[in-house]
């Protein structure tokens, strides 16, 4: 079944700069509470695991590896989506708005990369602890990998390509 949908330049908000900055503003905002909550709870995860019993005897040199990765990248994927939040306090009615969604969008970017490094490596931590087979490890890191890859970065950059080759399309083509 086909999804209707509007272009938007056919469906105008009639917002001002202003209103279109903040509801840009909420709009990311809003998706860094629901990311950060997900890596808030890998990231306490992650940070027990060291004192859970036979993590030094279960987990070989590959797999401290694969938890440092895992630590790590949650550790800036935290920094990433929170960092918005505390910009925007600091810089709170300093006329700096477009700047913070610049980098607000930038931190989001960089902060979904390192979460999707954090969440192949821990899958593939526990994947590697579970299973004698090396096959399965790579499996794991090969199919978490593109999945996330797929639809968090190359999905909607196709999208964005297909949209901006019919904005740049002249009229009646």
């Amino acid at each position: 079944m086909a999804f209707m949908t509007v272009d938007p330049v056919d469906k105008p908000r009639n917002e001002t700069d202003h209103e279109r900055l903040d509801r840009q503003l909420m709009e990311l905002l809003q998706g860094f509470r629901v990311a950060t909550t997900g890596v808030q709870v890998l990231f306490a995860f992650l940070l027990t695991v060291p004192f859970s019993a036979h993590f030094d005897t279960k987990v070989d040199d590959t797999g401290r590896t694969l938890f440092y990765i895992a630590l790590f990248g949650a550790a800036l994927a935290s920094i990433c989506f929170i960092a918005p939040v505390f910009q925007h306090r600091i810089l709170f009615r300093l006329g700096q708005k477009a700047l913070l969604i610049r980098r607000a969008n930038r931190f989001g970017i960089v902060g979904a990369v390192a979460l999707g490094v954090s969440i192949t490596a821990s899958t593939t931590l526990i994947v590697q602890a579970l299973s004698d087979k090396a096959a399965a490890t790579v499996a794991t890191v090969v199919v978490v990998a593109l999945l996330s890859g797929w639809v968090w970065f190359v999905q909607p950059y196709l999208t964005r390509l297909n949209a901006n080759g019919r904005a740049s399309r002249p009229e009646g083509s």
